[in-house]
């Protein structure tokens, strides 16, 4: 049972199937609310996807913007989507029936219940499972429209790790992840310079009224163009890799509970404010210091053969031959061999299971037994352990998927604003009331 309630958790985003028959009998005529190119947003769409915020920021303790503009809001969501489906399948881009089974599937295994649990987790709280499987088909498509049309082609240098690292430790250096709260007063693309003016003095006054101690999540609802809006413009917690740069420095320096702004950019202008705050340790990673003999079987040299070598090697090492001779005369790895069979210092994870688990069983200089892998038979040795500081180069992988999100996120708002820009979209709101 407590792992159903884990799940239930999970699907808590869902609509409720009775909350959209509810409103379903108060809209019995299903109204256009916008007409996006060749497709339609449905009244009966809108509310369902309002019931699912609803539902979500109750179960989150969070409240609610004012009916209207959680309604503006919520359309422009749905239009969005709109746009990225029609864009994914004119780029041919389809989910599989196998790929959405394994999905389940694997989203069942990760909350430890079988599927059954899972669809009888789903229709305790009025879920169709088939309304999930769309939900879940849907996140994938445009998932992997992201994939191709923005993350495939971002690049990053080695400059820009070191730019971004200098950076780093020009601020302050303990904070390895931030809660932030965002105000948004957008300009649009083609703004005139009245238009961005009006947005600018909009944006001050907005901060002159939290320097008056306003709520800054009561304001966002309120005032922000911004995507979190709803939730009181909070972007919840970020590892310092994936804030925005425009936001970098404030988070590195701001206190708990400060406010920054109005931060320029080309969609607008921002409000900042940083809720709270984490550090962190070093990174400390256990290596193993390795080598081996591989024999691999092929059609000259069966399986029990190529054990059988290996058994004749090890009797001749303990005998008091040099590991490395043999390595080098013998090894089928010949990446490994002319190192004498080193593999160097190697990190949990870097090798097979199988090879890994008797790695770590065995005490400094000890020879095992032939071993079996995919890849043939082995000899190991280890040669030593370390617990290595591997600070710098974790700072670095971080660095470079830090920068790669920041451009993803960039790229992604341009990719999602030219979409709108070159759409024809008529909103019917008021038709709909």
């Amino acid at each position: 049972m407590r792992k159903l309630t884990t799940f239930l958790l999970l699907v808590g985003t869902l609509t409720l199937a009775h909350a959209a028959a509810a409103l379903a009998a108060e809209q019995p005529l299903d109204a256009i609310v916008a007409v996006v190119d060749d497709d339609v947003v449905l009244n009966s769409e809108l509310d369902r996807e309002i019931a699912r915020l609803s539902e979500q920021a109750r179960r989150a303790g969070q409240s609610l913007p004012p009916p209207a503009q959680m309604r503006s809001q919520v359309l422009e969501r749905l239009v969005m989507i709109k746009l990225q489906l029609a864009a994914a399948e004119r780029a041919g881009i389809k989910v599989e029936p196998e790929t959405l089974e394994q999905a389940i599937t694997s989203i069942a295994q990760r909350n430890h219940i079988t599927v059954e649990q899972m669809r009888d987790a789903l229709a305790a709280q009025g879920v169709p499972f088939d309304v999930y499987r769309a939900q879940l088909k849907q996140d994938i498509l445009l998932s992997r429209l992201r994939s191709r049309e923005i993350l495939s082609h971002i690049q990053i240098s080695d400059a820009e790790i070191d730019a971004y690292l200098a950076q780093q430790t020009g601020g302050s250096g303990a904070r390895e992840a931030v809660q932030l709260r965002h105000i948004l007063v957008s300009v649009p693309e083609n703004a005139d310079s009245a238009a961005r003016a009006a947005a600018q003095q909009k944006a001050q006054q907005l901060m002159e009224r939290l320097k008056q101690g306003e709520d800054f999540a009561s304001l966002a609802q309120d005032s922000s163009d911004g995507r979190h809006a709803a939730e009181g413009g909070d972007l919840g917690w970020l590892n310092m890799d994936q804030v925005p740069t425009l936001f970098a420095q404030a988070a590195q320096t701001l206190h708990k509970g400060e406010v920054t702004g109005p931060l320029q950019s080309s969609s607008g202008f921002h409000i900042v404010q940083l809720v709270d705050y984490r550090g962190g340790d070093r990174n400390l990673v256990p290596q193993t210091h390795v080598r081996h003999i591989l024999i691999t079987p092929n059609e000259l040299v069966s399986d029990d053969e190529a054990r059988t070598r290996l058994e004749q090697l090890r009797q001749r090492i303990l005998g008091g031959d040099d590991f490395a001779t043999l390595a080098r005369s013998h090894s089928d790895d010949k990446g490994s061999a002319i190192q004498g069979g080193e593999l160097g210092w190697v990190n949990p994870g870097d090798l097979v299971p199988r090879f890994e688990e008797v790695m770590n069983q065995l005490a400094p200089n000890q020879i095992s037994e032939p071993v079996r892998t995919r890849f043939g038979w082995h000899l190991i040795q280890v040669l030593g352990r370390r617990q290595h500081d591997a600070t710098d180069e974790v700072r670095r992988s971080q660095a470079r998927e830090a920068l790669r999100q920041r451009k993803a996120d960039e790229a992604t708002q341009h990719y999602l604003q030219q979409l709108r820009n070159e759409a024809y979209v008529e909103l019917r709101l008021d038709e709909a009331s």
